[in-house]
Formats: C-alpha cells, structure tokens, sequence
C-alpha cells in the first residue's frame, strides 16, 4: 500500500521506534509486490539570518553528526528494507513538507510527545503536530 515511508529524524530513541515502525510495514508484502523504501530525513534548523559562509563549518560539523547518528538507526532495522538518508539545512517544518511533496513520499512517520491530558493544547506548537495537519500525505505519530 505504502511505496515511500518517510521518517523525519533527530536521533533520539522516538526516532528508533518510528523507523521500526516504517520497516516492519514495508517488510509485510507479498511476494509479487514491489519493496517501497524508506527515507531517513533530519533537518538541520538554521539560524535566522546567516550567511552561509560564515556558518559553512558549524553546518559541515552538525551534518558529519546527524549522519552518524542516522548510520546508527539505520543499522538497527532489517538489511531487507532500503533505508535512504537525506539530511538537509534548514526550517524544520517547512523542509519536511518540501521533501514530502518533492519526493511522492505516501506516508510519513514520525515521533510525537504523549499528550497531558490536563493540558492537551500544550502541544499544538510542536513539529509532529503542524506536521500532522500540514502535510499532503498521511501521517502517523508515535509515542
């Protein structure tokens, strides 16, 4: 059903579980069906008005990190199921959606906080939840 699962990331233990989440779901075919795969994205969030040259090593630093990081979580799921890494620079949010609509991605998975059930608007800031309401695909967040 799913063809391309995308799980922003940003390496926490969440993270893990979205991408298992991704890969079971894929892992699930029939012999006739075609594998889809799965792309790891973590954006980088910029500061508000750099010069990207001035910042060019603090960027190259945190990408070197993220890849490591994602190198991690990749290796913790099924070698069965492609897993690609995109990383890219900067509004969080926003390149989330560009990659979903740019990249025909048919299902996103991310992480999500629990909701304070005495506070249940606390939360309607947070990346997963404009996700959630923002994206041109299905979302599903986990806890």
């Amino acid at each position: 059903m799913f063809h391309h699962i995308l799980v922003p990331t940003d390496a926490s233990d969440r993270s893990r579980n979205a991408l298992e989440i991704a890969a079971h779901m894929l892992g699930y075919r029939t012999a006739d069906e075609e594998v889809g795969k799965i792309t790891l994205l973590h954006v980088i969030q910029t500061v508000v008005g750099d010069e990207a040259l001035e910042f060019q090593t603090f960027y190259d630093e945190l990408k070197a990190q993220a890849r490591r990081n994602m190198e991690s979580l990749r290796g913790q799921v099924s070698s069965s199921v492609p897993v690609h890494q995109e990383i890219v620079l900067g509004h969080r949010v926003r390149e989330i959606l560009r990659f979903i609509s740019d990249n025909a991605v048919d299902l996103t998975i991310l992480s999500s906080h629990k909701v304070d059930p005495d506070n249940p608007v606390e939360g309607w800031g947070t990346i997963s939840h404009k996700v959630g309401i923002l994206a041109p695909c299905p979302v599903m967040l986990v806890k």
